[in-house]
């Protein structure tokens, strides 16, 4: 590997784009693969592909790719368009690294933590058994496995739910009156976007400089909360004091999700909870 490693960001969106912009920082070539290249950030070497088609994109790089971070979003959100993103575009990218000759030293699998089916409350860490109940996180676990296969050296991370600038979902329920239910507590897990980039490239600069990763990391930051705690603590914040009329909102699943692994490689999130992380969203000091 050179003094400056060469990175390539399949499926360069909104997590892809923060984490090409402080890798360029770091001094790094970066290569940024989707379709719509005018929006990549600037500095970031433009590949124009759809990773859901077989034929290799005519950007491809040339030469030696040192790491690889396949970060996709689903382009349809039924079974089929999770198993074109995550597990067929996975393979079309392992195919055409195949055809150069590239082996990244790396590979970075972004997947979910939708791939644990626990429901109760319980703490999950890397060692629980994923074993997902949904669709989604059955098709996440078959692409987890082809990268973990792909005879490329390779971490899954699985983030929690991201929010953050222009994913703030709750925050709409949470002005429209969104009830929960307190009783049990319904933990929900989270993490800012900035952290989602920020811990995959912490995982990166810890590859390169000769650090072990582990196969598997949770995004996560450092306080899973029970979701009417957070809706209380945003409807404080927003001055909101009407209720929905409608019957409290029931979530499926309760977990906690720790961070302890990721933070033993001197990893940290920038916002430790949804506190600071809504906070910076809604314009406070």
């Amino acid at each position: 590997m050179s003094d400056t490693p060469t990175l390539l960001i399949a499926g360069c969106g909104d997590v892809g784009s923060r984490l090409a912009q402080q890798m360029l920082q770091a001094g790094w070539t970066v290569h940024g693969l989707r379709r719509q290249v005018a929006a990549l950030p600037a500095g970031v070497l433009p590949v124009a592909g759809d990773l859901e088609q077989p034929a290799c994109p005519p950007a491809w790089p040339q030469g030696p790719l040192d790491y690889l971070v396949y970060c996709v979003a689903a382009s349809q959100s039924d079974e089929a368009g999770y198993r074109a993103a995550y597990v067929e575009g996975l393979r079309h990218v392992l195919g055409w690294l195949a055809e150069r000759g590239q082996k990244p030293r790396r590979l970075l699998f972004v997947s979910s933590s939708g791939v644990y089916g626990q429901r109760d409350g319980e703490w999950i860490d890397e060692t629980s058994p994923a074993e997902a109940e949904s669709f989604s996180g059955s098709v996440m676990l078959e692409a987890e496995r082809t990268a973990l296969g792909s005879g490329i050296p390779a971490t899954l991370v699985r983030l929690t739910g991201i929010y953050g600038p222009g994913r703030e979902w709750l925050l709409k329920q949470v002005r429209m009156g969104y009830r929960v239910v307190s009783e049990p507590p319904l933990y929900a897990n989270r993490i800012h976007v900035d952290d989602c980039a920020g811990l995959l490239a912490h995982l990166l600069k810890a590859d390169a400089s000769g650090a072990a990763l582990q196969d598997c990391y949770i995004g996560v930051d450092d306080a899973p909360a029970p979701l009417h705690e957070v809706v209380g603590w945003l409807r404080e914040r927003m001055g909101v004091t009407a209720w929905a009329e409608e019957s409290t909102v029931r979530r499926s699943g309760s977990k906690r999700c720790s961070n302890a692994r990721a933070r033993a490689l001197g990893w940290e999130p920038r916002y430790p909870s949804y506190r600071e992380g809504y906070a910076a969203i809604l314009g406070e000091p």
